[in-house]
């Protein structure tokens, strides 16, 4: 089985993307074998509401059985957006949504932010993922009206320890790990790397220091290729994974958090 826990439908201002619809994304799915995919609607990165592109994809996916499916939505929320805490308790009681996913830089707040630490408690106590992409397109050839920087897994690291209990999902993974002195901490969160980031090309050696149930297959659809994810499982080598850990890695890692 394949759960991709990092996919998106909707439009990105910069560059031209395809499959950026739920049609186009479940048609690449059966393609390449993806039972289910966590989906959101990037819209909600630029509209000053994101509830609207909240309620975009929704729309979308109730139009279809074989969407309700197969997709898993995640809500955008922006917690300095007035009306936020009706945003989540909408998404969580009336559309069905399984996490949440948070754009610091790109909706210009701090992660230590009173009113982002308040979200993500109301979303652990609500038993939702909390995701992260740390960056959604490569930051070096860019619009002039785009990000100038990336963020690390570093960065994340006062709101998980302000909210250790929560679960969290780390997308797009670039090239900064933590030191030492954080590796004991990340390595008991509760939290998975997907493996679209240009971070994750030594998979094998990445599961040494922070284990098997750390990682999971992610495409970054549409922004990125749909196969590299996938094949930074497919190739490790038989002393780097089992046929037991690839099956956490395309799954069951996923599975175990989201409960499904």
């Amino acid at each position: 089985m394949l759960i991709d826990i990092n996919a998106n439908v909707g439009h990105w201002p910069f560059i031209q993307t395809n499959c950026n619809t739920c049609k186009a994304l479940l048609e690449r799915m059966n393609k390449y074998g993806v039972d289910k995919s966590i989906v959101s609607n990037m819209n909600g990165i630029f509209y000053k509401n994101t509830q609207a592109a909240n309620e975009e994809l929704h729309e979308e996916i109730l139009s279809d059985r074989n969407f309700r499916d197969r997709f898993i939505p995640f809500a955008i929320i922006n917690p300095i957006y007035a009306g936020w805490k009706k945003d989540l308790e909408i998404c969580s009681t009336k559309m069905g949504i399984k996490g949440i996913r948070l754009y610091p830089l790109y909706h210009d707040y701090e992660l230590t932010d009173p009113s982002c630490i308040e979200l993500v408690k109301l979303a652990r106590d609500r038993g939702l993922v909390v995701s992260f992409t740390l960056r959604m397109v490569d930051s070096r050839p860019r619009a002039w009206m785009d990000l100038s920087k990336e963020m690390s897994i570093k960065d994340l690291l006062p709101i998980i320890k302000e909210v250790p209990d929560a679960k969290y999902f780390i997308l797009n993974y670039g090239s900064i790990m933590p030191g030492d002195e954080d590796k004991e901490f990340l390595n008991n969160t509760n939290m998975l790397i997907d493996t679209s980031g240009r971070g994750i090309s030594n998979l094998g050696e990445l599961m040494k220091t922070y284990g098997r149930d750390k990682f999971a297959f992610g495409t970054h659809s549409p922004i990125l290729d749909y196969l590299t994810g996938l094949l930074r499982i497919e190739s490790l080598r038989p002393n780097e994974a089992d046929e037991t850990t690839k099956e956490l890695l395309r799954s069951g890692n996923a599975k175990r958090i989201l409960v499904v």
